[in-house]
């Protein structure tokens, strides 16, 4: 068994709180399995990291960090040129699945369906609308429901101004597609179970995610099998078709208004290569459901690391 890991948390992203959660849950779960492990909380100073990671020397990194550097193949290099094995996605995966265009592209090109949508640079929305309302607006790369809105018809405010929208000048928008959210996890090779969110209000956004109460779970997911069978399928697809390894999580929306029903009203939104491991985390909780304990999935993420080169 390997014994030295070095569990990297924290970041420098605005998920930094959310991955100091789950990279003490996760290095929690370790120590009880036997690992040697050390926490170290990733800041601005690369040097720092990498003597953190270098005296003593360890033997697998298990990737806590989430958003920005940690989630989008920066951190991923440094340990492809390091040689340290790591959990979750490689350099390109990463990369490519942080990117919300490109993501869109890819999974298209694997048959999994998203709404339809665009980047547009911030002075056009600014300018007037870009998309027949309700549409979504969301940072090109971002995680974790960062900066989501939904304009809907009768809002009186702007999309973005400004001085609101710290995210970069391109900003991505998306047909919004009513009905329910779901959310599938994939574990290597196998999609684990189907869980419905429902915020208890407004939609999920970032405080929905991560704050207790504010939405319920139910898995697996009360939709049609063939509903079901569509997401396990989209989510695989997406994680095949991005080179993705280890565990991901896939969100969708399921359009059951107005009739439209079926798998047709099935719309994948995004994959998380780096899914969050808190105690109010979807991932865990599915895990669960298939008979699949917190240490076990803690261990075989670290089991099954790598490097892409």
């Amino acid at each position: 068994m390997t014994r030295r890991i070095a569990v990297l948390m924290g970041g420098r992203s605005s998920e930094r709180e959310v991955s100091l959660v789950t990279g003490r849950a996760c290095a929690e779960a370790l120590r009880e399995t036997g690992f040697h492990v050390r926490e170290i909380d990733v800041g601005e100073d690369v040097a720092a990291l990498l003597r953190a990671l270098s005296d003593p020397p360890v033997d697998v990194v298990f990737n806590a960090l989430h958003g920005h550097w940690g989630e989008d193949g920066c951190v991923q290099g440094l340990l492809e040129l390091l040689g340290i094995p790591y959990t979750h996605s490689g350099v390109m995966a990463s990369a490519m699945a942080m990117d919300k265009e490109t993501t869109k592209r890819v999974v298209a090109a694997a048959g999994v369906t998203s709404p339809e949508g665009r980047v547009v640079e911030r002075a056009e929305l600014m300018k007037g609308e870009v998309m027949d309302r309700p549409y979504v607006i969301k940072p090109v790369r971002e995680g974790s429901s960062v900066g989501v809105r939904i304009v809907r018809v009768g809002d009186n405010l702007p999309p973005v101004d400004s001085a609101d929208w710290p995210y970069g000048a391109q900003v991505m928008v998306e047909r919004f597609i009513p009905g329910r959210e779901l959310t599938v996890a994939v574990m290597g090779d196998r999609p684990l179970a189907v869980t419905e969110i429902s915020p208890r209000q407004g939609f999920y956004d970032y405080e929905a995610k991560y704050t207790d109460g504010r939405a319920d779970h139910a898995i697996p997911a009360p939709v049609p099998p063939a509903v079901a069978q569509a997401a396990l399928d989209g989510a695989l697809a997406a994680h095949r078709a991005l080179g993705c390894r280890g565990i991901t999580r896939s969100d969708f929306r399921y359009d059951d208004t107005n009739g439209a029903g079926g798998a047709k009203g099935l719309y994948f939104l995004e994959i998380n290569t780096q899914p969050g491991m808190t105690p109010l985390s979807l991932v865990p909780e599915q895990a669960a459901y298939v008979g699949i304990s917190f240490a076990d999935i803690c261990t075989w993420m670290v089991e099954h690391a790598a490097c892409d080169s």
